[in-house]
């Protein structure tokens, strides 16, 4: 990772050094009383030492007493990082609101001060002297009130802004919100960039690749802040991890590290301070992951500039409520209600508050699998499976009448947000994702596919192999790949289809030996998220991947594995999310959103690429985003509702349940007899079937 700690991603695992009992050192998870002894306090404390038996899964080979449910003493608590001020409300909201309105802990970070050059005015306005310091004491004005208007209602809500010493050697800014003091913003206030994608030396880009030594800072007019500073490479990454250690989060949200290019131009598809920014969140997030006695993490990533040339994926309502909070920020209506010379707001968005079609969107990076829950060997069993830590998470159930234990971390770091298992034809499973290797100043970004498999059907699962990637770095296309889509054929061989970063889908396919060949394109363009998959009952693979006019369609033989494709399926726009079940003796139906309404919808596909009948609309109005989950049997479906929490109807056009509850990551799944979803405090939540169709 840096020359500093060099156990990077792909290097060993981080080990407690405190003395500990040996079943909490072979990574189960710490029970309460334990957890008490050890001084231990926040959410889920998983150890390993990357060790085979850190791949035990609860009531496979685990002492009971130790099997028990997640320690949750400290609760949910969400620390999210942004390189300027505003990515929250263009690209995180609804789900930063939707934090700030369920009353737990909410961290904001923004790490440049936004300065840009200075002018704080639309582009008709008169064009006031350039005063960077003054702008972005007005941006900060512009995100108080706004956070002080969704938490409380009221825009000139105070807060407390004192100044802190950093892990890195210099200060930051802190605000607390004086009536919902569990809301805090955090200033790092170093110079941004200037510019979307030109190169700047001084830049985080520029320190991130070692071309410049230092970054210097750009403290806000109003800050409590008054010495000036410049951090290394280094003391930024132990700045971030000192925010963590501070605020301890059990989630973090982040922009998306490898955003890619934009096919007509070639230049980055979204800001360099956006990509950059979200690379030494990553670096100070491996860092913390390496320290004990901390809650366990979950991460999101989203989309920044490219959300905005897709299907727009929120409703009117929440898309109006968003917009709302994005005008009170750029300070629409000039009124002085701050008292601060430096200006209430960001006038360079009042001129155009919903950004270049932002506002309209939200989306996520490699985390929408919705195929997480899988039959174990045993009836009844299922496996659950997340990333925490940046290591694989596992949640076991042995039986339908028993309770979800876990989960276990295994070991291996460096796992991006989400993974895709499938079952194998001999009861084994096997799980992939995607891994970072974050590399030294001057270069080694990558990211990769990996995999690994069970050794036997309920027994340990092997180490991590690795795939390579249809990327093999930053230099052409910026390591960017989405999470991968995964056809197993009647013999065991797997296909794995990624999107890769020239918007097209890639493919490596399983050799007999059980190595994988070299990536091959598969066709296809302008492809966009994560692409799904699923089998029919004849053993065929469907593999489904969105423009943003449509969705495109591949297919597999069930014996041989042959593939064909791409197919344009004439399915009209989506909003991206997608997922796909058995459907029947010979088909597979593939779920999705409407644009703006969020209203779901599917189509069903048998024996080739095009949908066989209409598309099928679910009544309900039950607006919200992301993917929307059927059951395996074809009954009951679940998604994430527009108040951020899981709704449930046990048949298309039955009632739907929930929407309220608790907020989760990524999307649910399903899985015989209910529905799973990982909630922010990294706990596994079961919902059975019974209980939406009781309502």
């Amino acid at each position: 990772m840096t020359s500093r700690r060099p156990a990077g991603p792909f290097g060993p695992a981080g080990r407690l050094t405190a003395a500990v009992p040996s079943a909490v050192r072979r990574g189960v998870l710490v029970a309460a009383p334990i957890a008490a002894l050890l001084g231990i306090t926040g959410g889920v404390l998983v150890a390993t030492t990357g060790s085979s038996d850190a791949s035990d899964v609860p009531s496979r080979g685990v002492p009971e007493a130790l099997a028990v449910k997640p320690v949750r003493t400290g609760g949910e608590s969400v620390v999210q990082f942004m390189s300027h001020p505003d990515d929250d409300l263009f690209f995180m909201n609804p789900d930063t609101s939707q934090s700030i309105s369920s009353g737990r802990s909410l961290t904001s970070v923004y790490l440049t001060a936004g300065e840009s050059d200075g002018r704080n005015s639309r582009r008709q306005d008169p064009r006031p002297r350039a005063d960077k310091a003054a702008y972005a004491e007005a941006r900060q004005n512009g995100i108080r009130a706004a956070y002080a208007e969704m938490a409380t209602g009221d825009r000139t809500s105070p807060w407390d802004r004192t100044a802190i010493t950093t892990a890195g050697g210099a200060r930051a800014e802190l605000d607390t919100l004086r009536a919902r003091p569990q809301i805090s913003l955090v200033w790092l206030q170093l110079k941004e960039a200037g510019t979307v994608s030109d190169d700047r030396p001084n830049s985080l880009r520029g320190l991130w690749d070692g071309r410049t030594d230092a970054l210097a800072s750009q403290l806000a007019a109003g800050s409590p802040v008054r010495d000036d500073f410049a951090y290394s490479r280094e003391q930024v990454i132990d700045t971030i991890d000192g925010v963590l250690r501070r605020f301890r989060p059990t989630f973090v949200r982040m922009l998306d590290p490898t955003p890619g290019l934009n096919d007509r131009t070639g230049r980055l598809s979204d800001h360099q301070d956006h990509m950059y920014g979200a690379r030494f969140v990553q670096a100070g997030l491996a860092r913390y992951a390496e320290r004990p006695g901390r809650p366990a993490f979950g991460v999101q990533n989203y989309l920044g500039y490219s959300t905005g040339s897709l299907p727009h994926s929120l409703d009117r309502g929440t898309f109006e409520a968003k917009l709302r909070t994005l005008k009170t920020y750029a300070w629409s209506d000039h009124t002085d209600h701050c008292g601060d010379p430096a200006g209430c707001g960001d006038r360079k968005v009042a001129a155009r508050p919903a950004g270049r079609d932002w506002a309209q969107s939200v989306r996520y990076a490699r985390s929408g699998s919705a195929s997480w829950v899988q039959p174990g060997a045993r009836p009844g069993e299922l496996y659950g499976f997340g990333v925490l830590d940046g290591r694989l998470a596992v949640w076991h159930r042995p039986d339908a009448g028993a309770d979800w234990a876990g989960p276990v971390l295994q070991d291996g770091a460096g796992l991006d947000g989400g993974v895709v298992p499938v079952r194998l034809p001999d009861g084994r499973l096997s799980v992939y994702g995607t891994r970072t290797e974050l590399g030294a100043a001057g270069g080694g970004y990558r990211r990769e596919v990996a995999v690994r498999t069970q050794a036997s059907p309920g027994g340990l699962f092997g180490p991590w192999r690795s795939l390579g990637s249809p990327e093999p770095g930053d230099a052409a296309t910026g390591s960017d790949i989405s999470m991968p889509a995964v056809v197993v054929d009647r013999a065991g061989r797997a296909s794995v289809y990624v999107r890769d970063g020239r918007h097209a889908m890639s493919v490596a396919v399983q050799r007999p030996d059980g190595g994988y060949g070299s990536w091959r394109p598969a066709g296809g363009k302008d492809l966009h998220g994560d692409p799904v998959a699923a089998v029919d009952a004849a053993g065929r693979g469907y593999v489904f991947a969105a423009t943003p006019r449509t969705v495109l369609a591949w297919t597999t033989r069930p014996r041989t594995g042959a593939a064909s494709g791409p197919v344009a399926t004439g399915l009209p726009p989506t909003t991206v999310a997608l997922s796909a079940v058995p459907d029947g003796e010979d088909g597979v139906r593939l779920w999705f959103r409407e644009p703006v309404s969020g209203d779901a919808r599917s189509a069903r596909f048998a024996g080739g690429g095009r949908p066989v009948g209409p598309v099928t609309e679910v009544g309900g109005g039950r607006s919200g985003h992301g993917s929307v989950v059927a059951a395996p049997d074809g009954g009951g479906l679940a998604l994430r509702g527009r108040p951020g929490g899981l709704s449930l109807t046990p048949a298309p056009g039955r009632p739907w349940t929930g929407g309220g509850g608790p907020l989760f990551a990524g999307a649910p799944a399903t899985a015989p007899g209910g529905v799973a979803a990982l909630t922010l405090d990294g706990r596994l939540t079961w919902t059975p079937w019974a209980t939406a169709a009781s309502h």
